[in-house]
């Protein structure tokens, strides 16, 4: 496996050795002595999939009481994956990096605890499957909005299909102290 930094410490992408054959294909998703030597500690507790039409729009959120670190995948589609720093105090608070994920590249996003995560699909339909370090907790659940305007993500699609709570969503301004100290 290979495993790419990105501008913003601890948001990695892992790219998986894949075995192809005349069967199909072959390969780990998940092996923890490999991924712990990439600085992927875990442990993780809870998978979660999700399935969306095209278009629609997830995120952005965080737990801030129970944080959690998530290593993400797409099986089928394509999305663009954004993880934001939420962490107050860190360098790169309120920076973003954003990846393409599709169920063709195999690729995966690791998303450090104290992030904001969200995605939005690129493809008439898309199953990601992620592991979380923590479980979830609608109590320590929060959400930004996902067209902040000083994030300014240029998400690929201008008029998405939102949940209700997902339209609703504050400023991560108006989130203030209310987010993780890093």
């Amino acid at each position: 496996m290979r495993v790419v930094a990105t501008e913003i410490p601890g948001v990695l992408i892992i790219e998986p050795r894949v075995h192809y054959d005349e069967r199909g294909f072959f390969l780990e998703t998940y092996h923890a002595d490999r991924y712990r030597s990439c600085g992927i500690e875990g442990p993780f507790v809870q998978d979660n999939h999700s399935r969306s039409a095209g278009g629609t729009l997830r995120g952005l959120h965080l737990q801030v009481q129970r944080p959690q670190g998530k290593l993400i995948r797409v099986v089928e589609g394509e999305i663009y994956d954004i993880a934001v720093d939420v962490r107050r105090g860190s360098p790169t608070f309120g920076r973003w990096v954003a990846v393409t994920l599709s169920a063709d590249e195999f690729k995966q996003c690791y998303v450090p605890a104290g992030f904001a995560h969200g995605f939005c699909v690129m493809s008439s339909v898309a199953q990601v499957e992620y592991k979380c370090t923590d479980v979830y907790d609608r109590a320590s659940e929060v959400g930004i909005a996902w067209n902040d305007p000083v994030l300014a993500i240029p998400w690929p699609i201008a008029d998405p299909v939102l949940s209700e709570r997902d339209r609703h969503h504050p400023t991560l301004a108006e989130l203030g102290d209310h987010l993780p100290t890093y």
